[in-house]
């Protein structure tokens, strides 16, 4: 384990890394939350995806950020066998359409005022199919090699709000058509895309979409949760394995603090990563100072930082 000398490659005061003996380092990286292998998904999740998979229906996940939300769906495909999750980052300009396929009209109309007349242009050279759109097409049953695939509609609720009641129809019968080639697409119902659709909850969805999905809420992962997770996620060293619990145990208190913003989970791997690659001298991590500087991975404002300082300052893991 690196000491806490080596760790401080930055000192701010004008002194090479040289001048200590230390060379500039590479990033190396120490966590890996997208490696499907090590994600935990709870009873109550678990079910959901099951009754969502049985339905044939979206799964809508919310929670706070760093939960999971995103990983599920690389989960989903993981063990299911499936190729990895079509992605569809939503935005606040997205359109219904955008999820299924995009039509770029100003390059064609280039196009068509620069190249030979005598050349034919195909409007389909000019369409590009996205996340749902895809899918749908591998999915068609006259495909030469038709299959499933997981779809990730991520943060849905960042989008406009007709954007889900303008997708009700295809996203219930996983059939669109491109209105610029009069061209149908559907699924094989046997091979119907598995939809995952995220949201931080930032506005409240359209009744009527809400009927045509499965519902879950993650709830902040309990305290045996968290170290299930941390050992699934990170390799630790084993002098820091003792200090886990603790520290897990700190960052619950840290939560219950009356914070703006509650680090989440995917903080929590974060900070530990980090002060297994800093503390050589464990017993530094019985005392709330050496951990203090570390909170900038944990705080995201002045008044949540100075909260966890005076907790640092009581701080006792052994």
């Amino acid at each position: 384990m690196a000491s806490t000398e080596s760790f401080r490659y930055y000192e701010g005061n004008g002194k090479p890394v040289g001048d200590r003996g230390l060379k500039a380092p590479l990033y190396e990286k120490t966590i890996d939350v997208d490696d499907p292998s090590g994600y935990v998904a709870e009873a109550g999740l678990r079910d959901a995806v099951n009754v969502a998979l049985v339905l044939g229906q979206p799964l809508l996940v919310t929670g706070e950020p760093g939960t999971g939300k995103t990983q599920l769906a690389g989960s989903i495909s993981y063990e299911l066998e499936l190729a990895p999750p079509l992605v569809f980052r939503t935005k606040t300009t997205s359109t219904a359409k955008d999820l299924f396929y995009r039509y770029d009209a100003l390059r064609h109309f280039h196009d068509a005022n620069v190249i030979k007349k005598e050349k034919t242009l195909s409007v389909e050279d000019y369409i590009t199919y996205d996340a749902l759109g895809e899918a749908i097409i591998l999915a068609l049953s006259n495909s030469q090699s038709p299959r499933r695939s997981v779809v990730l509609v991520d943060e849905v609720d960042k989008a406009p709000r007709d954007f889900p009641n303008d997708i009700l129809n295809e996203i219930e019968e996983f059939s669109f058509t491109v209105s610029e080639t009069g061209t149908t697409f559907k699924a094989d119902e046997r091979l119907r895309p598995i939809v995952l659709l995220t949201s931080n909850s930032e506005k409240n969805l359209p009744d009527a979409f809400l009927r045509r999905c499965v519902f879950y809420h993650i709830p902040p992962p309990s305290h045996e949760q968290l170290l299930e997770i941390v050992k699934n996620r990170l390799k630790l060293s084993e002098q820091f394995v003792p200090f886990v619990d603790p520290l897990v145990k700190h960052f619950e208190d840290i939560r219950n603090l009356a914070l703006k913003k509650k680090p989440a989970t995917a903080e929590l791997l974060a900070w530990l990563a980090v002060l297994n690659k800093m503390h050589s001298n464990n017993d530094s991590l019985g005392k709330g100072e050496a951990l203090a500087f570390t909170y900038s991975i944990l705080a995201k404002n002045k008044e949540d930082s100075e909260l966890m300082l005076a907790l640092a300052s009581k701080l006792k893991l052994q």
